[in-house]
């Protein structure tokens, strides 16, 4: 059975405490059954950087403000216990795994197990400095990102050594309840190898990929998938209003989910964050009634 879920209202002027939570608690009232967030904190006022031309080539405004990531999800998980939670995506150049992986377990706990850890490479030069990585650097260090996160999450001791990351021995607690499903946000060619080497899931989407070419870019993925590792599953991101400005409206979405079931992919996500017909919390709060109409 496909997931729904949507993508918290985290982006621009219109996001405060008070909608979040609103939205997240009626969320799991009306039945979704996940809820998710994307990660960026500075808007580079004199951007080197080219934003992805998947997604529009411009960067919005909204970006001028966006709530953390992790802090709003644990916050999520204490209005609506019970809903799943995920990220979609984090950017792994901006963390260091072992400080990473235990904030993760805590809210894989604090949710219940219900969370799914979703990262990328990213594609802001200017996050990346201020955060202190080099933006060159930022594919080989997810590869040795993955697999140092998951060394956190095994058997104490722990430890992990490669070419960017050395995590002495030590203990590592809390543990996962389970093991946290891993997604990727990736869509270069060494990005859809390294989905198909170190991740569980895929998270496609966006006005240029149609639901039919990320399934023939899944295929790809999965013919590169190690040998008895059990397949990467699709979870599709699709939006209300595209961060290119196409509309697809609820009944847009309507259709995409009805065309993703029938494809039998593991989940949609909706994102309503770059909707230029929402003007106020409360025709945020109007949308999510009308998006509950998608679930049937």
């Amino acid at each position: 059975m496909t997931f729904v879920g949507l993508a918290v209202p985290q982006l621009g002027a219109l996001v405060d405490v008070g909608l979040i939570r609103d939205y997240s608690i009626r969320s799991q009232e009306l039945g979704f059954d996940s809820l998710w967030v994307q990660e960026h904190f500075l808007f580079a006022t004199d951007s080197l950087s080219a934003y992805p031309q998947r997604s529009g080539g411009t960067q919005r405004s909204v970006y001028e403000s966006v709530y953390s990531p992790l802090e709003t999800l644990a916050a999520i998980a204490a209005w609506a216990p019970g809903i799943g939670i995920g990220t979609s995506i984090l950017v792994a150049g901006y963390h260091h795994p072992a400080p990473l992986a235990n904030r993760l377990a805590t809210l894989a706990q604090l949710s219940g197990g219900r969370f799914i850890a979703g990262f990328g490479v990213g594609w802001s030069r200017e996050e990346h400095i201020a955060a202190g990585v080099d933006p060159s650097t930022r594919g080989k260090r997810l590869d040795d990102f993955i697999p140092a996160l998951r060394a956190c999450w095994d058997e104490d001791p722990i430890r992990h050594e490669s070419p960017t990351f050395d995590i002495p021995d030590g203990i590592m607690r809390p543990k996962p309840p389970q093991p946290i499903p891993l997604m990727a946000g990736m869509w270069s060619e060494a990005g859809l190898r390294r989905t198909a080497r170190d991740f569980d899931l895929w998270n496609p989407g966006g006005p240029a990929t149609s639901l039919d070419d990320a399934m023939a870019t899944l295929e790809r993925i999965n013919s590169w998938r190690p040998e008895g590792r059990p397949p990467v599953r699709m979870v599709y991101r699709t939006a209300t209003e595209s961060t290119a400005g196409v509309k697809l409206g609820v009944d847009g979405i309507g259709e995409v989910i009805a065309d993703a079931r029938r494809h039998g992919i593991e989940g949609v996500i909706i994102d309503t964050n770059f909707d230029t017909s929402i003007t106020n919390a409360s025709e945020w709060l109007a949308q999510l009634e009308e998006l509950a109409g998608t679930l049937a």
